[in-house]
């Protein structure tokens, strides 16, 4: 798609420092409250396991498939919307739905109205991150973009930590349906607080390119038909963009081995520990929040660091983490000691958290400005569908097939099993880096 002329002067729209800096922590605020309303099962899957008396697949299948099918699906077309509308307000929706489909999931009376309640909540998430990918872009130059996304992406690590401990507290002392309840209706808040106290950033404004990518005189029916070429073109673009396929392709490996190591790594303590929700929800929360958030905005702050010299750093600096992290993987499942795991959990949460910054970066960066919602939404799909998909649905149903052989410590071998995924990740962020600095030249010369 061409990004017409206007016939104006292309000069950087800046933020204020304040009003940026406020915007970002809101959309990480509501970030946050994504991670906690997708993340609370993952805490919550014993007692559900007990109340509907279902196996590791099926939990698998709520954790990820269900949820990650509407979320990944939706977030293409919704992101389409968000590259000609109003982005701010399409988050406020977003949050209020995910929020209200949270709380509805504490009156299920069955699994299956769980399942439906959690497609609910897939629906709402699926229009949070690519407007919001898309607005951060607008705030913060290329060169200060890593940092910002990173920051942006410690909601990861917050949600996941107020979901276990929060959720580990409320479902020890008074039940799981409770814990739906508390954490799905401050989201209500989050979303006033995003429609009525953060504006709606010019488009290309901080990159020198405001107004490029408008053209209002369109007919509805041929903007419809721009924004299904607008989304072959941008398959196109990433595919052919060598060093943003093999960064989607890295992403979407290490999620894979991180979400089913998130949605069941409760239940593996349960399990294999023998351990109460409330000290689990603390073990795993604290660390994935305070050391994952930490983390995260290392791996950013590295990869800004380092690529002012070298722009493949970019890539390498998360290839060299996962490299590093994976003998730590082998020793937290061959221990049952937890002054022994607990250690080793802090060093490679740190470490397996400076991927998603930078990666979100890069990809802003290799995008051009009108595409680049929909680029971060295509991106998404493709990470979502598969390792959100298929991750923890994949642990399940190798714990199910290991559990004769195994007994309770099946689930042990099938988290084991599935984290050398990380190595073959590792390998594609190495390639991505080769090529990241020839493909920026290529994008700036209008080559790409």
């Amino acid at each position: 798609m061409a990004e017409p002329s206007v016939g104006v002067a292309h000069v950087p729209a800046k933020s204020s420092g304040f009003s940026k800096h406020y915007a970002l922590i809101i959309l990480t605020l509501a970030y946050t409250s994504s991670h906690v309303d997708r993340g609370i099962v993952n805490i919550l899957m014993p007692s559900i396991k007990a109340a509907f008396d279902v196996s590791d697949t099926l939990l698998g299948l709520m954790g990820g498939l269900v949820f990650a099918l509407f979320y990944a699906t939706l977030g293409v077309p919704i992101a389409m919307w968000a590259d000609r509308g109003n982005r701010r307000n399409i988050i406020a929706l977003a949050v209020t739905v995910w929020s209200g489909m949270t709380a509805a999931c504490g009156l299920a009376g069955s699994f299956s109205h769980l399942l439906l309640a959690r497609i609910g909540v897939g629906i709402g998430e699926a229009g949070s991150s690519p407007p919001s990918h898309s607005m951060i872009s607008d705030l913060y130059p290329k060169e200060q973009r890593s940092t910002a996304m990173s920051v942006y992406t410690v909601g990861v690590y917050a949600g996941a930590m107020i979901g276990l401990v929060l959720g580990g507290y409320v479902v020890q002392n008074f039940g799981w349906r409770e814990t739906f309840f508390v954490v799905g209706l401050p989201g209500l808040v989050i979303a006033a607080l995003v429609r009525f106290t953060i504006a709606e950033p010019v488009r290309g404004g901080v990159d020198g390119l405001a107004g490029r990518d408008s053209n209002p005189d369109v007919s509805n029916a041929a903007r419809v038909t721009a924004y299904f070429m607008a989304l072959w073109e941008v398959f196109v673009h990433l595919w052919h963009t060598r060093s943003a396929r093999h960064i989607i392709i890295g992403l979407t490996l290490v999620s894979f081995v991180g979400y089913g190591g998130l949605i069941f790594g409760p239940s593996f303590f349960a399990r294999s520990l023998h351990l109460d929700m409330t000290k689990i929800g603390l073990i795993f929360g604290l660390t994935a929040g305070f050391v994952g958030g930490f983390g995260s905005i290392l791996g950013g702050y590295l990869a800004d660091r380092f690529s002012r010299k070298d722009m493949r750093w970019n890539a390498w600096v998360v290839a060299l983490a996962k490299l590093v992290g994976m003998p730590l993987f082998i020793i937290f499942y061959m221990s049952s000691d937890l002054t022994i795991m607990i250690p080793v959990y802090v060093v490679s949460s740190v470490l397996g958290a400076f991927y998603l910054g930078p990666s979100f970066a890069m990809i802003q960066s290799l995008t051009p400005i009108h595409m680049r919602a929909l680029a971060s939404a295509v991106m998404l799909f493709v990470l979502n569908f598969i390792a959100l998909g298929f991750g923890p649905l994949t642990v399940g149903l190798i714990s199910d097939l290991l559990e004769p052989t195994f007994g309770v410590e099946s689930l042990r071998w099938a988290l084991f099993g599935t984290s050398f995924i990380g190595v073959w990740a590792a390998i594609h962020y190495y390639w991505a880096g080769q090529t990241y600095q020839a493909d920026l030249a290529k994008l700036v010369g209008g080559d790409l």
